[in-house]
């Protein structure tokens, strides 16, 4: 099989030139490409659904026009609302975690000072058990005289 393809490009008012590729052999089915027309880069590329928009006038005294304001406004009330109440939830679940995280720092404060005391009076009991414990060698054995005549 060969391959050969034929490129064809026109450009458009926008600047825009779009090449068109013809692939003799091939069954794929072809895309065209938009590349700028100037060697530059030129600006933005506008999509389609813009390009129409961009020069048409648009009537400021239109029911479609101050429809079209109207929901914008209504959308930008309520983004704004939507976006202070979550402000205001961050806020208020930062105060809860500051709350709680004072309190279990007091609850470390008295859980530190209980261990304190339980382990000094296991200290003072181990010292106390250790005095009252003979060696093993220093026993001495008491003879019972009522087991002696077995």
């Amino acid at each position: 099989m060969s391959k050969t393809s034929q490129q064809n490009t026109t450009a458009d008012a926008s600047g825009v030139s779009v090449i068109h590729t013809q692939a003799h052999s091939s069954g794929l089915q072809q895309v065209p490409q938009l590349v700028p027309v100037s060697p530059g880069g030129g600006g933005k590329a506008v999509p389609p659904s813009k390009q129409g928009k961009k020069n048409s006038f648009v009537d400021r005294n239109s029911d479609e026009y101050r429809q079209r304001r109207e929901r914008n406004n209504m959308a930008v009330k309520k983004s704004r609302l939507k976006s202070k109440q979550k402000a205001q939830d961050t806020l208020q679940r930062v105060n809860q975690l500051k709350e709680e995280n004072e309190r279990l720092e007091a609850k470390i404060k008295l859980l530190t000072k209980e261990l304190s005391v339980l382990k000094d009076l296991f200290l003072e009991h181990a010292h106390n058990f250790a005095d009252n414990v003979q060696p093993v060698g220093t026993e001495t054995t008491t003879t019972n005289p009522e087991n002696s005549g077995q």
